[in-house]
């Protein structure tokens, strides 16, 4: 098998240092401990042990007469502070490329700015470079993530913000965060802070991997980058993480594999790794070689026709017609390693088999039904993917990077992107299941045949489509699921086929966004208001007409109406007042108050509530005219007419006072006459009756 190894498989600049500068403390005899494990490496971490470092996780915890190390993940503020404090003697071998993006967030949160990292929370390094902010910040693992940041603090586009990202964070989820970036953010300060290093080793493992049957990736099970590798490889073609050199698989004959490494694998390990796998390769050539002589000179390579004799947990017995006993190892039997061999065959099936092996001092044949199964397969499967027909399988695995399916005695590889409907959706549900799919690759010499059901999937649902847009009619009902919000609307699933609910059919009432009234996922009844079936576009009604504010306006609200309204918008030539919900009439400036105004916002604001008379309903044109100008002149009215019939006062002087009394029918003017006051004697004796007069001149005025 050829071996190819990634040129920039192991040591990143970063972890070589760290590691270099625990090395180099042991060789000057200083005493070292490190604050948590220096590289996600068990076996360096296992030899620094036996050399004497120290593992701690505080600070506080080093023991006397030690360094402590920081090893390149860095660690928040806070602890340094802490290391400070303690006195303690320290080595800072915190990434270059780590402190930039500890500076970031630093600034970020003295600028009261938004930071945004794009990394996985857990990870040490995202920990202490959250431990720089001291502002409002997020972390999110993917771009999915991001939408969904989004969607539950959409305040968050109109503040400046600075995203970055961990620097092992994968290169292709970081381009989808970008592209979501760029379309509702406008504000955004954005560092591409992946390290060189590792955007070089993440194409390198994508390059190497579509061109290799299998992908080695060696570094250790907590190591971030070497996660990273794996799903990346893991895209194209079946792949394996391994920590050490004697968890490396046993693989076919004739593959191409290709070898990287994570940023904290040693060379020592990656160079072992390809010498065994030569090694391998090389006994496996010249095993194969003699095998096959020795098959050629014993008529081994022929066919031959059996009948099952015997069962066994672990061979099937078959009658070939000859002296020897045939058997078959269960390995032989299938290709699927979770069949028993009495759910495969019985007491007298009879099949073609392969004989792999003669053994005449024992008097037994060693026989193969798989490969002759796959001989047939493959050329079935040729046939298959010239055609493209579509055959059915069962799911026997789910591995990294996808799923077998077994067809026959035929083992296809499934990509994660052509296993399900759409991309991200879990796969461990398909085990066991039995599946549609396409052959979309295969290659013999490789051994290789690549299938999709995804294309399966896709001609079904157009197939769906079709039926869908024959049957459809205008009115016509169904009970959807909202797949996605817009500004402009609601888009619901109708089973394959897509609609769009407008803002304005989500409810009688005024909406700001389709939010206030559904969510993603809510199960919705809508019918169909409108179809354009050659472009494919539905238009839904969701309010119901039942429930028309419009028709509540005539019945209890006809014109003339006095009422209360809420102002809910202020405009030049007047005001907008919520007079039922779902329904605004219109305040003209001049029907604002009884006398001139120049502008609405001098005698309104939005909010205050209102008494309003309702003048005139458009029922067709939805149009309510409302005024406060009509109730004030009726009050007014109402008041000059109180006055006109207010009965008349008369004045009667008593002893220099004044006194008033209404004029009734009772009491008749002639009864009182002001003019008789006078007439009382002695006239001439009441001198000092003349300064009452005078005061009653003076007071006359006021009177009137």
């Amino acid at each position: 098998m050829p071996v190819t190894v990634a040129k920039t498989a192991g040591f990143c600049f970063g972890v070589d240092r760290a590691v270099s500068t625990v090395y180099e403390l042991l060789e000057q005899g200083k005493k070292a401990a490190t604050l948590g494990p220096i590289i996600h490496n068990p076996q360096i971490v296992e030899d620094l042990k036996r050399r004497g470092v120290e593992i701690v996780n505080f600070p506080a915890d080093t023991p006397p007469g030690h360094t402590l190390v920081i090893r390149s993940h860095g660690v928040p503020g806070s602890v340094m502070e802490e290391i400070k404090e303690l006195g303690l003697s320290y080595v800072d071998a915190t990434c270059p490329f780590v402190k930039k993006i500890h500076e970031l967030a630093r600034k970020a949160g003295e600028e009261e700015k938004v930071f945004l990292l794009c990394g996985d929370e857990n990870h040490p390094e995202v920990q202490g470079i959250i431990g720089h902010c001291g502002g409002e910040h997020y972390v999110i693992r993917d771009s999915e993530a991001l939408e969904n940041l989004l969607k539950n603090h959409p305040d968050l586009q109109k503040k400046s913000t600075v995203i970055a990202a961990q620097t092992t964070f994968h290169t292709k989820e970081w381009q989808k965060c970008l592209e979501t970036l760029k379309k509702v953010w406008t504000n955004a300060a954005v560092f591409a802070t992946i390290c060189n290093a590792t955007a070089e080793r993440q194409e390198e493992a994508r390059s190497l991997a579509r061109q290799c049957d299998r992908m080695v990736v060696i570094g250790g099970r907590d190591s971030s980058n070497t996660a990273k590798l794996r799903d990346i490889c893991a895209e194209y073609c079946e792949t394996y993480l391994v920590e050490r050199v004697d968890e490396l698989p046993d693989l076919p004959k004739g593959l191409r594999v290709g070898i990287t490494a994570g940023a904290s694998t040693p060379a020592s390990i990656i160079k072992e790794a390809q010498n065994t796998m030569a090694e391998v390769n090389s006994n496996e050539q010249n095993f194969e070689e003699m095998l096959e002589e020795s098959l050629k000179s014993l008529n081994t390579d022929e066919k031959v026709h059996g009948v099952v004799v015997g069962i066994s947990p672990t061979e099937v017995y078959v009658d070939v017609g000859r002296k020897q006993a045939g058997f078959i190892p269960v390995a032989e039997l299938s290709n699927d390693p979770t069949a028993r061999p009495e759910d495969l065959v019985k007491l007298g099936d009879e099949m073609e088999l392969l004989i792999m092996k003669t053994n005449d001092q024992e008097g037994t044949i060693m026989l193969s039904k798989r490969r002759v199964d796959a001989m047939r397969g493959w050329e079935d499967i040729e046939k298959a993917q010239e055609s493209g027909e579509v055959l059915e399988g069962k799911v026997v695995e789910v591995i990294k990077g996808g799923v077998i399916v077994l067809k026959d005695a035929m083992r296809i590889f499934v990509p994660a992107s052509q296993a399900t409907a759409t991309r991200g959706e879990e796969l461990e549900p398909l085990k066991g299941q039995i599946v549609k799919f396409r052959i979309i690759e295969v290659n013999r010499q490789r051994r290789r045949a690549v299938g999709s059901i995804r294309s399966v999937l896709r001609d079904e649902r157009r197939a769906r489509q079709e039926e869908f847009w024959a049957n459809i009619e205008e009115g016509q009902q169904f009970n959807g699921t909202v797949k996605s919000l817009t500004d402009f609307g609601a888009f619901v699933d109708l089973g394959g086929v897509d609609g769009m609910v407008h803002i304005s059919e989500l409810s009688w009432n005024r909406l700001r966004h389709p939010s206030e009234a559904v969510s993603v996922g809510d199960p919705i009844n809508v019918y169909v208001k409108s179809l354009d079936k050659e472009n494919h576009k539905i238009s839904l009604g969701y309010k119901r007409p039942e429930d028309n504010p419009w028709l509540k306006m005539e019945r209890e609200y006809p014109v003339g109406t006095v009422c209360e309204a809420t102002v809910v918008g202020l405009t030049q030539f007047g005001a907008f007042a919520s007079v039922i919900p779902g329904i605004d009439g219109l305040i003209h400036i001049s029907q604002i108050a009884d006398h001139r105004i120049e502008k609405p916002h001098d005698v309104l604001k939005v909010g205050d509530v209102v008494t309003v008379k309702i003048t005139e309903i458009d029922f067709d044109r939805h149009r309510v005219s409302l005024s406060i100008r009509a109730l004030l002149e009726e009050q007014k009215a109402a008041e000059d007419e109180a006055a006109a019939n207010a009965p008349e006062e008369e004045v009667v002087y008593v002893s220099g006072e004044t006194e008033t009394h209404a004029l009734t029918e009772e009491t008749p003017v002639e009864e009182a006459p002001v003019e008789e006051a006078p007439v009382e004697e002695p006239a001439e004796e009441a001198p000092a009756e003349e300064t009452p007069a005078e005061e009653s001149t003076e007071e006359a005025p006021a009177e009137e």
